[in-house]
């Protein structure tokens, strides 16, 4: 049987990830820190996943284990892997560099000729290939240039909406999930032979998929979850159904699909249509997707490069209008959620040195017109959306 070797035994790598990879005849070694998590899977040895939609189904997925990721056992297991995956988190990938690095070598020292792809499966642009650099790091030049010739680590966008929906005890390790997913992966990073996944979508621009969906789903995600913040919702679904708010996120999401359209040449109506779905997907009322863990880390999520600002900007480029992409800025400015840090560090900005200050430095906009575009919608977007 095939193994894989997946870094991440939460909702996302086991509702996603490790379901494809197990429909597509994998066993899969679940790599974590967790040792609670760890011990259910290796005496249970399988969970379920259900998937909650207008049509609801259930998948069992099978032959599961759990290694300690921090060990060797987990560099036992990648030299030893038909492919490894990940689904931790863009600022957990340099800490398992080390024991990716360990493992190449103990291929190269076994004299494995197999080729290996590793594939960072996280919600950011080109994850796979910062981990990459941070494993390289830690290869001296023989292995490097083993890896070189044998290892493949290909970039790819992942889309699955998996909530942290209360386990059952009697089956601690079940996961609810959406129907819809899409895992796409660049072509020319692979290595060898293209592992069949069916599942796994191979794309030979990337970057059109990763934008497309940053700058879609979690763009409208995340203006969603701070409007209905504002308001006083607790989940994705409850903020969609509020008229106004609803009115806000479809334009914020029009805005930037015409920068999308402008920038990557995709054909409108199919964009369109690929939009109104993702609405139609924060409406799942079987999901219970709390705004809190949609909105937090609102400063990673303001800065230059992802889903609220970098749609802002490449529509703006285009002499598009951004006003509602403005007040989902303007919404996230507002976030203040105790139990974040960053929420906590960003409304500390705010009062330290005032709204347009904070937002030019988190943001990185300098443009003074956007600016106090922005510094107006945060005094007035409270009101605007009662």
């Amino acid at each position: 049987m095939k193994k894989a070797v997946m870094f991440g035994g939460g909702n996302i790598g086991r509702g996603f990830i490790g379901a494809v990879l197990a429909e597509a005849g994998y066993s899969i070694a679940f790599a974590d820190v967790n040792t609670d998590l760890l011990d259910k899977l290796n005496t249970l040895r399988k969970y379920t996943v259900h998937i909650r939609d207008t049509e609801c189904r259930d998948q069992l997925v099978e032959n599961v284990y759990g290694v300690n990721s921090t060990t060797d056992e987990v560099v036992k297991e990648i030299a030893t892997a038909d492919l490894v995956t990940t689904a931790v988190g863009l600022t957990i990938l340099p800490r398992i560099a080390g024991a990716v690095a360990n493992g190449i070598k103990e291929r190269m020292n076994a004299g494995c000729k197999e080729y290996l792809n590793i594939i960072a499966c996280e919600n950011a642009i080109r994850a796979t290939s910062q981990l990459k650099k941070a494993v390289y790091e830690k290869l001296d030049d023989a292995t490097a240039a083993y890896a070189d010739k044998y290892i493949g680590f290909p970039d790819s966008a992942v889309d699955r909406i998996v909530p942290p929906v209360a386990n059952d005890p009697e089956n601690p390790l079940d996961v609810v999930v959406e129907e819809f997913y899409e895992w796409s992966v660049e072509r020319c990073g692979f290595c060898g032979e293209i592992p069949n996944v069916p599942a796994m979508h191979i794309v030979e621009d990337l970057m059109a998929y990763l934008e497309r969906k940053l700058f879609t789903l979690n763009t409208g995600h995340c203006i969603t979850a701070y409007l209905g913040s504002l308001k006083g919702y607790e989940t994705i679904d409850q903020a969609i159904a509020d008229e106004k708010i609803y009115a806000i996120v479809h334009g914020a999401m029009t805005e930037s699909g015409e920068g999308l359209i402008k920038k990557h040449g995709f054909e409108p109506n199919i964009h369109w249509t690929y939009m109104e779905s993702i609405i139609k997907r924060y409406k799942n009322p079987y999901l219970k997707d709390a705004l809190v863990r949609i909105g937090r880390e609102p400063n990673r999520k303001l800065a230059p490069s992802d889903r609220l600002v970098a749609p802002l900007l490449n529509s703006y480029s285009y002499g598009i209008a951004v006003d509602n992409l403005i007040k989902g800025i303007a919404a996230a400015l507002h976030f203040d959620y105790k139990g974040d840090p960053q929420s906590q560090a960003l409304q500390g900005k705010i009062r330290e040195c005032g709204v347009i200050e904070a937002a030019k430095e988190i943001t990185g906009v300098t443009d003074s017109k956007l600016l106090s575009k922005i510094a107006t919608a945060y005094e007035t977007i409270a009101t605007e959306i009662q």
